[in-house]
């Protein structure tokens, strides 16, 4: 696992083949290296991959799926009225997504049936998006890694975001403008801080100044660049995110 405060620990590759099976990614030589970017909300993914991109990288964000899949005429939007009805809906018949998020997190019945409907529409948005990559690696920014079990098992890389809960409550309130049991609840609903970190390879802390992103994400960008090259090689050393874990 490395740690991009600081230079990759690992940043050479192995140079012994991966065993074929479960435990490793199943995308095949055809495809890029794929990182998948995780963290709670708020936490700071949204800056690091901004980074990313800035320095080329192809960006595939589960958020942006999410709005896709569900937008107006959308079969996403259809099942999501079927379920809810259409109080659900704002004035533009557009998903009311602030009236959702507060009945879904009072309610977690209500948040398993729309994550039923909204994440193997996502799941399927972004593995669309990777297969058009034409670059060494790109990000998957995907909040919900851990929850998705063995859904996301064809990625190489996991990146951990990582803050303390309590700088993640305080942005939170400050980016939506929210009270502290919402917000609260909001990070009660996704995993927790250690269970991210046990499917991390490599773990970005984000809790420092926004001026040391673009150094972070550019050391982190040439371990990965050698590391796209050893999966074209044949040489990339399993994930830490295992199938079923």
């Amino acid at each position: 696992m490395t740690d991009p405060a600081n230079a990759p620990r690992n940043p050479k590759p192995s140079a012994t083949p991966a065993a074929a099976g479960p435990s490793s990614a199943t995308t095949g030589p055809a495809l890029p290296l794929i990182v998948a970017v995780t963290g709670g909300v708020a936490s700071g993914k949204s800056a690091l991959t901004a980074a990313f991109a800035d320095l080329g990288v192809p960006i595939a964000d589960a958020d942006v799926a999410a709005r896709e899949v569900v937008a107006p005429g959308s079969d996403g939007l259809a099942r999501i009225v079927d379920q809810f009805g259409a109080e659900v809906l704002d004035q533009q018949g557009s998903l009311d997504r602030a009236r959702m998020r507060e009945r879904i997190f009072a309610d977690p019945q209500a948040r398993q049936a729309l994550e039923a409907i909204v994440h193997p529409l996502v799941r399927t948005w972004l593995r669309a998006a990777v297969e058009h990559w034409q670059a060494p690696y790109g990000v998957l920014a995907i909040p919900l890694l851990v929850e998705s079990g063995d859904a996301y098992a064809w990625v190489d890389r996991v990146l951990v975001v990582d803050v303390p809960e309590a700088t993640q409550l305080a942005r939170l309130r400050q980016r939506d403008g929210i009270e502290a049991p919402l917000a609260q609840a909001m990070l009660a609903a996704q995993a927790g801080r250690d269970q991210r970190l046990a499917i991390a390879d490599d773990i970005h802390d984000a809790s420092g100044p926004l001026a040391e992103v673009p150094a972070r994400a550019a050391a982190l960008h040439g371990h990965y660049l050698a590391l796209a090259q050893a999966k074209q090689a044949g040489r990339l050393p399993p994930p830490r995110l295992r199938i079923g874990g």
